[in-house]
């Protein structure tokens, strides 16, 4: 009997690590057959999925067309609020239950670097505004040029707060997952803020700039979904085993045709090309930017004699529209590209589940941050003139100098008109 015990006690272990070892090449097998042949045109639930993708499509283009028509602050709003669910989403991929145990504030600490990150991306770019949105009457208008001047002090002091609180709450033998922590919380403020600064940026500049590039990005994937699902047969990549070459080509020519309509029914709206000073929330009225006043364009000598019209009205913004729609249909899908390859590095499926059928946040937003980025390069090296105006200077004078600085140079100004 006790023969019998010691014999098989140790042939147990035995026994499960040959069957887990099996399994492990059951599963790499799996991989190899799925790479080939996990296409969504074989897939025997698309249907299924495709209706559930479908309604959660809807509904975000349904909530997005609102909050664009609700203006400027509301889309800086909605920003702000990706960017809270994608951060959780990062945050939450590497933690471990028990590690966080044994570290109650590491959660707090991790927000902590986030809302300073935001506080110093947003004061940067938002605080002439709304130094503009303030009267020198006002009581606010002096707080409010005090926490500009000092703003960088501030952030660097929440900051050195953080380095601080970190630096005090290390335990021995958790050392290594607190420094893996502080470094991957860095990362994820590099990722999320990189794309906010430049998306919040192209906001201000004309709603156009936000919206047009979202909107190519949205209609490429939509359409690359929709290839791929009636005429996917050629695997793309590997590390999309669903993504084929008959889904990328068709969405390419779809967004390209798309961004060069899109942008001519886009651009008709004032509400959406007019730049943004301040932090108010009235519909904008402005004269028309060149870019967006129509103009003659004779077509080409090969097109049929049949065809009614010699020559069509366009405006010169389509043809940047153009450039747009080649970048985010041959080089934003990289993004979600590199987040699968992600995703496969820690065995998850999704980032999250709060949207059906897409995942998390984060899924639907991997090609927006690449997009974001080329859109605002694109528009301040292209579009954007350089030049210094009389309104930035005044911006600059509003918000750097004190009353009485701003009195001595009024009158500085004046004596040097009289001498002319």
């Amino acid at each position: 009997m006790e023969e019998e015990i010691v014999t098989s006690s140790p042939s147990t272990p035995v026994h499960r690590l040959r069957h887990r070892r099996r399994s492990n090449e059951v599963v790499l097998d799996g991989d190899r057959v799925n790479a080939a042949t996990s296409l969504l045109v074989n897939d025997r639930n698309k249907y299924k999925s495709f209706m559930v993708r479908t309604y959660s499509t809807l509904w975000m283009i349904g909530g997005f067309v609102l909050v664009v028509y609700m203006g400027h602050l509301y889309i800086t709003a909605m920003v702000v609020v990706i960017q809270i669910f994608m951060a959780k989403e990062l945050f939450n991929l590497l933690r471990k239950a028990p590690e966080d145990k044994c570290l109650p504030w590491i959660k707090q600490l991790n927000w902590h670097f986030f809302f300073t990150a935001m506080l110093f991306v947003y004061g940067r770019i938002l605080s002439q505004r709304l130094a503009n949105t303030m009267t020198a009457d006002q009581f606010f208008y002096r707080l409010v040029s005090g926490l500009i001047k000092y703003h960088m002090a501030i952030c660097y002091s929440l900051y050195i707060i953080g380095f601080i609180w970190f630096i005090l709450t290390l335990k021995k033998r958790m050392y290594k997952y607190q420094f893996g922590q502080y470094a991957w919380t860095h990362m994820i403020l590099i990722v999320v803020f990189t794309q906010s600064s430049f998306t919040v940026a192209n906001i201000f500049e004309g709603i156009f700039w936000f919206l047009l590039p979202a909107s190519l990005i949205i209609i490429n994937d939509i359409f690359a979904y929709i290839f791929g699902f009636f005429f996917g047969r050629t695997p793309l990549i590997k590390l999309s085993p669903k993504k084929t070459w008959e889904g990328f080509v068709g969405a390419s020519v779809t967004t390209i045709i798309s961004a060069f309509f899109l942008a001519n029914v886009l651009g008709r709206f004032p509400w959406l090309t007019c730049p943004r000073q301040d932090l108010s929330t009235g519909w904008l009225q402005c004269d028309a930017d060149p870019l967006f006043k129509p103009e003659p364009f004779a077509l080409p000598a090969w097109i049929p004699g049949w065809f009614p019209w010699k020559e069509i009205m366009v405006l010169p913004v389509q043809w940047h529209a153009l450039c747009h729609g080649l970048f985010a249909s041959i080089i934003a899908p990289f993004g979600g590209f590199f987040a699968s390859g992600f995703k496969r590095a820690f065995k998850i499926k999704d980032f999250g589940d709060s949207i059906p059928g897409h995942g998390g946040i984060t899924d639907r937003m991997d090609c927006q941050m690449v997009m974001a980025v080329f859109a605002y390069i694109y528009l301040q090296s292209f579009i954007v003139s350089e030049s210094v105006s009389v309104d930035k200077m005044l911006d600059q004078i509003l918000t750097n100098l004190t009353f009485e600085e701003q009195q001595a140079l009024f009158m500085k100004l004046g004596q040097m008109l009289k001498l002319q």
